[in-house]
């Protein structure tokens, strides 16, 4: 791939980042509750789901995923309801105290790390309108003759970008004191987001 086509489609591919969505609102999220750790694995795990989308659009599989609209609804609804038990479980948290929140943080780094990674990948993964972003996108940049090596270079400058968009995020929230100072109406965030999330879910649905 040529440079200056590699540049259009880094740009297009950071404006797709920046578009805020159910994985921002995940991020956050996670990044509140589970501190900076977690954030990162979220961010981290979202890239990969992206990346694998990518991936499976460059191999052409995706065009199957489009064109058979059962296993296309399949994927949208189990998204949608990956989304509603976020925003369930974010909207039946409760507010804790200052000592049961240093409790927790103590007890379940290990656990909220996993569920970071688990999280940011699903919401990624179950998300079947990123299979249609990136047949549009590929198909200005990859043809019939497109090498193994380009389509490499692709899938993994959108996992990369996706990821480093998230992961400063995270690394923004965990500076001075917004974290401490989000962690303290953590109930509030939770809430918003549970939401949003459920408000997401059910758009999935009846569109």
């Amino acid at each position: 791939m040529e440079f200056h086509l590699w540049l259009s489609f880094v740009a297009i591919c950071i404006l797709g980042a920046l578009s805020p969505g159910p994985s921002l609102a995940l991020v956050i999220k996670n990044t509140v509750n589970g501190g900076a750790a977690t954030g990162y694995a979220t961010s981290i795990s979202h890239g990969l789901g992206v990346a694998l989308y990518a991936a499976i659009t460059a191999a052409g599989v995706a065009v199957l995923v489009v064109n058979t609209p059962l296993l296309f609804s399949i994927i949208q609804y189990a998204g949608a309801a990956f989304l509603l038990y976020l925003g369930v479980k974010a909207l039946l948290s409760k507010k804790a105290n200052n000592v049961e929140t240093e409790e927790l943080t103590s007890q379940s780094t290990q656990t909220q790390r996993i569920n970071g990674w688990r999280d940011g990948f699903l919401i990624a993964f179950l998300n079947p309108k990123l299979a249609i972003f990136f047949i549009a996108l590929f198909s200005q940049f990859v043809s019939a003759d497109s090498s193994e090596q380009q389509k490499i270079i692709m899938t993994a400058t959108v996992g990369t970008i996706d990821a480093l968009w998230y992961c400063f995020v995270t690394f923004i929230l965990s500076r001075g004191n917004i974290i401490n100072t989000l962690k303290k109406n953590s109930y509030i965030v939770d809430k918003v987001t549970g939401v949003f999330l459920i408000a997401l879910a059910v758009r999935v649905v009846l569109n």
